[in-house]
């Protein structure tokens, strides 16, 4: 999803609490790795692999020039052959401490397992951020959390009905690039709000995923 989209769904969700939910969380995010110069671990669960969104913040930190939100896919399954980048395992999680954040996104119940895995590396001095479906254990461990809703939030006339944590993703990276607060909506016009968007997508690097 590129800016214009994102900038288009923002518009459909105007008026429910979706914008200034997910950029309160993307703002915790970043606050979370800039003091630290990064250190962002990206995990999912068992049945869930995030790489949709590791490739968007690695986007978003090339464009934002914030290295610091290129995160570390950690993955349950590394499968043989994969790039240096796509092969960190479970174990990594062990030596998550001080300094670094922990990033857990998934739809479902993360499994005791990798319960198990953030809560000691949030006793080890991590930061654990949940992007999920709602667990309350997974909650229960995490610094900030940010449910996603089963559903079209209620009163959004003409919204669309896959409002999920893909979705949600996409609002949240695409946040944590940003430079600066949104400007007053003032009376500029759509189109002209999109245009500006529009003109710094021209030569985007290239993605790493």
């Amino acid at each position: 999803m590129d800016a214009v989209r994102v900038a288009l769904l923002r518009e459909v969700l105007a008026g429910t609490e979706w914008v200034a939910a997910t950029r309160r969380f993307a703002g915790t995010l970043r606050g979370a790795v800039t003091p630290h110069g990064g250190g962002l671990l990206l995990v999912g669960s068992a049945e869930y692999e995030p790489w949709h969104l590791a490739a968007h913040l690695d986007d978003e930190a090339a464009w934002s020039g914030l290295p610091e939100l290129s995160p570390t896919l950690v993955r349950h399954r590394v499968p043989g052959g994969a790039p240096a980048h796509l092969a960190v395992g479970l174990g990594r999680l062990a030596a998550a401490g001080r300094g670094e954040t922990l990033l857990v996104v998934t739809p479902e119940q993360p499994g005791a397992g990798l319960l198990e895995r953030v809560h000691d590396a949030r006793r080890n001095g991590a930061t654990v951020l949940a992007l999920d479906g709602g667990d309350r254990d997974l909650h229960a461990l995490a610094h900030d959390a940010l449910a996603a809703p089963p559903g079209p939030p209620e009163g959004m006339d003409g919204a669309p009905s896959d409002l999920d944590l893909d979705t949600v993703q996409h609002l949240v990276s695409a946040a944590a690039g940003e430079n600066s607060l949104p400007a007053p909506r003032g009376h500029r016009r759509f189109r002209d709000r999109l245009a500006r968007l529009a003109d710094g997508l021209t030569a985007p690097p290239p993605p790493r995923w």
